[in-house]
């Protein structure tokens, strides 16, 4: 059942009757086929994701800054993709390995390495999979160095990538992933950024499923453990430091539905392996999709500060479906229709004005977001003295 219907905003607004009535109705369809409970990690940090709809299906300590490591490519990979999309780099174009990325990066550097030998120019295909493949740290520090002239200024551009995909708390000090405690990122922030390069970058997204990178006379295997196991996995990274212990995101696809698993600081390889498809497995068994909402339906309402009317209505895009575990009793959800109020005219129909967020007992969260349902223009000087009022009252608007 519904255990909290808690109400988001600068202003108060109306969630509809309906939404509890669909969730009555989600708790009596469901009881019935509930399978389900908790799961429990190993990981310092995880995050499992519906890649489809965006909903977080687990999540602990999943805000918490730590050393990436290797996972931090995902980044240097976005922000070569971009690149490459906007027509500023090809696939052709060739950066030679300089002394700095050979020597840090490269065989003396002792780390893993795609082994470009020192002022050999190679291709940005040839790196690119030599980044994701073989976690080249050289390959890192040649693109790097190629499109941003040093590693320090690459950094910046990930980091201001970063901010521009979404991704509000990480950051970055290296293309590569070798420790330095400036390069930090969230299990969630992780999980977003692969969702984020499996939908924009397709034409790029079957390297991490690559196999096996043959480069000059090396043969380089597919370092994520998840792709040899029949789980449906075609992606992403791994990644190890001291620091930050064994991390992994991975990607798979069962019965036409994505999941993108984070798991970070395990103890060992085998450790994070086996961590990784629990988690996996886990969240195919444990979850099914309900619709909320038809499309058009009215969710609910938002404060409009000097309008012509004092709230606008809400709905989705279209229908309004989110995730929701198999329990055997009742679920408790919260629901919150959140935005940064009071809204301001003009509004227009059609314009994204908040979300609703779904949480449930086990803290897997949905947000969907809502559209205004009709236009609302500014009102007259009476309307808004009233509303000035309404906020010396009640504190119902900022001014």
């Amino acid at each position: 059942m519904l255990s909290s219907l808690k109400q988001r905003a600068s202003g108060p607004l109306l969630l509809a009757a309906a939404l509890l009535l669909a969730f009555a109705s989600f708790a009596v369809s469901h009881r019935a086929s509930a399978q389900g409970g908790g799961f429990n990690t190993r990981a310092k940090a995880a995050v499992l994701l519906d890649a489809d709809t965006g909903a977080i299906l687990y999540q602990n300590n999943a805000e918490e800054l730590l050393p990436p490591a290797s996972v931090s490519k995902l980044m240097t990979a976005a922000v070569v993709f971009r690149a490459l999309k906007e027509g500023r780099l090809k696939l052709t174009d060739e950066f030679t390995m300089s002394e700095h990325a050979w020597r840090t990066g490269g065989a003396p550097s002792r780390t893993s390495s795609m082994f470009v030998p020192i002022n050999t120019p190679a291709t940005i295909d040839d790196l690119i999979k030599g980044l994701i493949i073989q976690s080249g740290n050289d390959a890192a520090i040649c693109l790097a160095e190629g499109l941003g002239g040093t590693e320090e200024q690459f950094a910046k551009r990930m980091t201001v990538e970063a901010r521009r995909i979404g991704l509000t708390k990480s950051t970055f000090t290296n293309p590569s992933g070798l420790y330095d405690p400036g390069q930090l990122m969230t299990a969630r922030e992780i999980a977003l950024l692969a969702n984020y390069l499996i939908k924009e970058y397709p034409e790029h997204y079957p390297i991490f499923s690559q196999r096996v990178f043959e480069y000059r006379k090396h043969k380089f295997f597919n370092r994520n453990p998840l792709l040899p196991l029949d789980i449906g996995a075609d992606g992403l990274k791994t990644g190890f430091v001291r620091e930050s212990g064994y991390n992994l995101v991975g990607s798979t696809v069962q019965g036409g539905k994505r999941l993108i698993v984070v798991v970070m600081g395990l103890a060992t390889e085998a450790e994070r392996t086996a961590e990784a498809r629990k988690l996996i497995d886990w969240g195919y068994r444990s979850f099914a999709p309900f619709k909320l909402f038809n499309a058009g339906e009215t969710v609910g309402s938002a404060r409009v500060w000097g309008g012509e009317k004092f709230y606008v209505p809400l709905t989705g895009g279209g229908d309004i479906k989110v995730i929701l575990p198999r329990v055997p009793e009742n679920p408790r959800l919260k629901a919150e229709i959140v935005y940064d109020g009071p809204l301001k005219p003009p509004i227009k129909k059609g314009d994204k004005v908040a979300k609703l967020r779904v949480t449930t007992q086990n803290n897997s969260v949905n947000e969907v977001p809502l559209y205004a349902a009709e236009d609302v223009e500014p009102g007259g000087l009476m309307r808004r003295g009233l509303d000035s009022l309404a906020h010396l009252a009640f504190g119902w608007v900022k001014l």
